[in-house]
């Protein structure tokens, strides 16, 4: 049986407060403003449900805009992949590598009509020195395993009263097991999970089409096929439910984003392409062969791209914000075949890296975190590119995942005009920064004209469900042991350690605030 001591919740370090820094868009020297924390280990599902509230990470710092307060509004934004349609210079961008690939071809021009190459995700990322100066004093090993001598005795004082009501227990402790045994966290999420594997519907397939439907389905063409009829044929075209498997697209069809990325190239080919997925992890042999070269990369572009000095973009400042990270890995049997963690997608050609996309796939998301690239092959516009080919890759996905539908694109900045092409994603979504409700962008983007901080929800009625409604139930973390807040603030005589939890559950949400792990010191 799975013990307490397996499982290994968010263990965050909040910063009180908030944070005044440089702004990476309008370069206001002390007008971007965000609370922030460090996060030790982060569940995957507990990042889904922050960066549903704005949360946003750079390493492993966790941090969130002050929206109607900072400088520049950072608004999250996610595109539809299930209903994208690749817009006219998207499709230049992808016939564009095609011809290069094949041909040797490289497009004269700048190509003025696509939208420019992402800058920096976030301003906290660009100003290394913020990073630098936080003085994170908690060894990551030291408190594991405090948590897991911490997780052992509660289980053995549960053990002691289990004896009581041992078939309760016995049934209580079967369903933890299961929990725990598929990556699931121990308390309620609002995770719609698929079938497992043998029990259920073949997970390639749609969820939602019953046996029974497809046989009645298999007969009724059947039939058709025997009755060619032209009164028959015209009841197929309007009344058949749509098929298992949609028809291959026609020659005067427009071509799928699939069709044109994966399009077979000729034997004789000029280039040889491949896209590796390499999970972040100095364990992962194929991420740390790979490493040397992906740094030397990133020194590349951030020198070339950003004209950062040398000393800012040296192999510390790569490996803390984009190899390192505080999700867990999981590969729980429901979850895509590639798990649940952050992964470095690696675009090869000839053997060489020339762009790698920094992503994190979560349980409904594909989330892109950064990408650089060779600035060599800038006339390949590499940045809409990945972005495309991360949008197939959410679609893949999907097909075993269902939940697993959403394309998360970082932060829309309406006031930043190199910020605004990841409005060209659509259909998309931008997150209200008072009820954490998803609006079409198509809605939001009149009250962006007129005011940089905006309440999207036109509900004057709506608040923010899952704000904190009882914080004493919050998890804190202090002294080897974890308490409800409720206990711990009775041990506590600063009056401002209240108004920094208070502020942290506010931020996190009480779903979330009842399952990381608050630490104090």
């Amino acid at each position: 049986m799975a013990s307490w001591a397996a499982l290994s919740p968010s263990i965050v370090e909040y910063f009180e407060g908030e944070d005044f820094y440089r702004c990476g868009y309008c370069k206001n020297e002390s007008g971007s403003r965000s609370n922030g924390m460090w996060a030790h280990s982060m569940t995957v599902q507990d990042y889904q449900d922050l960066i549903d509230r704005g949360w946003r990470r750079s390493g492993k710092y966790v941090y969130k805009p002050v929206m109607n307060q900072t400088c520049c509004p950072q608004y999250t934004i996610r595109c539809r992949p299930l209903q994208f349609q690749p817009s006219k210079s998207h499709k230049k961008v992808l016939k564009k590598m095609l011809k290069f690939l094949a041909k040797g071809e490289i497009s004269k021009g700048n190509c003025e009509d696509e939208p420019m190459e992402p800058t920096m995700e976030d301003a906290v990322a660009s100003d290394f020195a913020l990073i630098n100066k936080l003085d994170i004093q908690c060894d990551l090993k030291t408190l594991n395993d405090d948590l897991k001598e911490s997780l052992k005795s509660e289980e053995k004082k549960k053990g002691k009263s289990s004896e009581r009501e041992e078939s309760n227990e016995l049934i209580q402790s079967q369903d933890m097991e299961e929990k725990l045994d598929s990556g699931e966290p121990s308390q309620s999420v609002k995770v719609h999970t698929a079938p497992q594997p043998g029990k259920g519907a073949d997970l390639s397939k749609p969820p939602c089409r019953k046996a029974k439907e497809i046989r009645k389905e298999r007969k009724r063409l059947k039939l058709m096929q025997q009755n060619p009829g032209g009164e028959l044929e015209g009841f197929q075209v309007r009344c058949q439910p749509p098929s298992l498997f949609p028809p291959k697209a026609k020659s005067n069809q427009p071509k799928s984003l699939e069709d044109l990325i994966f399009e077979s190239l000729p034997e004789s080919a000029s280039h040889k392409f491949e896209v590796r997925l390499v999970p972040v992890s100095f364990e992962d042999p194929e991420f740390k062969s790979s490493f040397s070269q992906s740094f030397s990369l990133y020194v590349k572009y951030q020198m070339a791209i950003h004209q950062d000095p040398p000393d800012e973009c040296g192999k510390t400042e790569f490996t803390r914000f984009l190899c390192s990270s505080p999700l867990e890995a999981e590969n729980p049997p429901y979850g895509p075949d590639c798990g649940y963690g952050s992964f470095h997608q690696q675009y090869w050609l000839d053997g060489k890296i020339i762009a790698v996309g920094v992503i994190d796939v979560l349980p409904y998301c594909v989330s892109s975190v950064y990408l650089y690239y060779d600035p060599d092959y800038s006339f390949l516009s590499l940045g809409v590119y990945s972005a495309l080919r991360e949008i197939a890759f959410t679609r893949q996905l999907h097909e075993k995942t269902p939940q697993l539908s959403y394309y998360y694109m970082g932060f829309y900045i309406h006031s930043c005009p190199k910020m605004k092409y990841k409005g060209q994603y659509r259909p998309s979504d931008l997150l209200c920064p008072e009820t954490y409700v998803w609006v079409p962008i198509e809605q939001c983007l009149p009250s962006l004209e007129n005011s940089k901080y905006c309440r999207f929800n036109q509900d004057p009625e709506a608040v923010d469900e899952d704000r904190s409604k009882e914080p004493d139930r919050l998890q804190v973390f202090y002294k080897k042991t974890i308490m409800p807040y409720g206990v711990y603030k009775k041990q506590q005589r600063d009056p401002s350690e209240e108004a920094a939890v208070l502020q942290y559950a506010r931020l996190v949400g009480q779903t979330c605030s009842e399952r990381m792990l608050l630490f104090r010191n």
